[in-house]
């Protein structure tokens, strides 16, 4: 059975060493594919790891999720939310974020800046 999860950018973070269980280490760049294992899943069977230039996939005894989230690292999650938070900031109108930041004190387009500062990324685009 499939599994289908939204897509979202992730960036495998080079030379980072993941563990795949019972002292099996890969690179996180020289892994090409994950695959649950199905048939025959159990400790130390979880996931079949697909490896440049290995002819046979290594099996797991971790879960594809919790090898992909040492792939890319915890902070891949985080920065997906910013971007998302960027863009819904990017939707209010000036008029909103003004009597946001008068009425509650938060300034919109400063967390907007910041969110470009820790991002590295240009400001989104105004919709309106």
């Amino acid at each position: 059975m499939w599994r289908y999860a939204r897509l979202i950018e992730m960036k495998v973070i080079p030379d980072r060493i993941v563990s795949l269980g019972f002292g099996k280490y890969v690179r996180a760049d020289r892994i090409v594919a994950l695959v649950p294992i199905e048939e025959d899943r159990g400790s130390g069977r979880r996931t079949l790891v697909y490896v440049d230039n290995v002819r046979e996939p290594l099996v797991a005894g971790r879960t594809e999720a919790t090898i992909l989230r040492d792939m890319v690292g915890a902070e891949s999650g985080a920065i997906e939310m910013l971007r998302e938070l960027q863009v819904q900031i990017g939707q209010v109108r000036p008029l909103l974020k003004s009597s946001i930041r008068s009425e509650a004190g938060l300034d919109l387009d400063q967390l907007s800046r910041r969110i470009n500062e820790l991002s590295g990324e240009q400001e989104s685009p105004r919709i309106f």
